[in-house]
């Protein structure tokens, strides 16, 4: 198992995280992959998805003879996001808490940690003299802005950095920076330092509490009337949810999983009839 797997360990994701599941068959071996919700993970957030396949612990490679086990997996998951309705839009909170503190990680450039509440750099001796001569670095999780992990895509060095309010308009270069963490060594150690980078992001507030901006307000040439006073019509009230579509719903597709099994439906008619029973309600 790579090192950054198996170092975050076992990932617990709720089902109102996911968007979808997909198993991927090759000739010797397949993949399940778990596809989440956008702003539903901090991972997915400090990593902007620049994590090798790998590493990834949302994929997962399965052997040939478990083929059918993974893709009967999928199929349950596929179903269980029907039935209990879950949105495919964006979330407003982070659904997965991040990697546990404490969270430690060393790259050529120094080592750095997160104990929750603090976050603590101390330079190699391989590092720029004049930075390790600052000694370590302690920075509270309430004085960041944001943290960036863009790792070594192998043409220049990666880095992890932590934007803070002090260096947040000056953004001085990442080797000058005081508050960054050089990635020039081992690729496969300095992936751990993503881990840091995600436990921060989760401290961090969401994405979507930021400030909308303002829409553009629309040319007067392009704006639409105003209806004379005392004409304005009252919106049509939506139709409340029918409490029984849920239990019709879960009726039905059992009755084409029993047609299916019972060779009424081919193969070739059942998955298309099954994927369009959620329309109709």
């Amino acid at each position: 198992m790579p090192l950054f797997r198996q170092t975050y360990g076992e990932v617990t994701v709720p089902l109102e995280a996911v968007s979808g599941v997909a198993f991927e068959p090759e000739r010797k071996r397949g993949r399940l992959r778990l596809r989440l919700r956008e702003g539903a993970d901090p991972l997915r957030r400090a990593t902007g998805g620049r994590l090798p396949d790998a590493a990834d612990p949302y994929r997962l490679t399965v052997d040939v003879n478990r083929a059918g086990v993974a893709e009967y997996l999928a199929e349950e998951i596929h179903r269980a996001l029907l039935l209990d309705r879950i949105s495919m839009e964006p979330t407003t909170a982070y659904l997965l808490p991040g990697p546990p503190v404490p969270v430690p990680a060393r790259s050529s450039d120094g080592t750095v940690s997160l104990d929750g509440a603090q976050i603590r750099v101390d330079r190699s001796d391989d590092s720029d003299r004049v930075r390790r001569a600052t000694g370590p670095r302690i920075i509270g999780v309430g004085d960041l802005v944001r943290v960036e992990w863009p790792p070594d895509p192998g043409t220049e060095d990666g880095f992890l950095r932590f934007v803070t309010r002090e260096t947040v308009l000056a953004e001085p270069p990442p080797e000058k920076d005081p508050y960054a963490l050089g990635l020039w060594g081992s690729a496969r150690r300095d992936l751990l330092t993503a881990l840091v980078a995600t436990a921060v992001t989760a401290r961090l507030p969401h994405p979507s509490t930021r400030t909308a901006r303002a829409p553009h307000p629309v040319p007067a040439a392009r704006r639409e009337p105003s209806p004379p006073p005392g004409t304005e019509q009252e919106p049509e009230p939506a139709r409340p949810a029918d409490p029984r579509d849920h239990g019709v719903l879960l009726r039905r597709l059992r009755e084409l999983d029993e047609l299916h099994r019972d060779g009424v439906l081919t193969d070739e008619e059942f998955t298309p009839t099954k994927a369009a029973v959620p329309r109709d309600f």
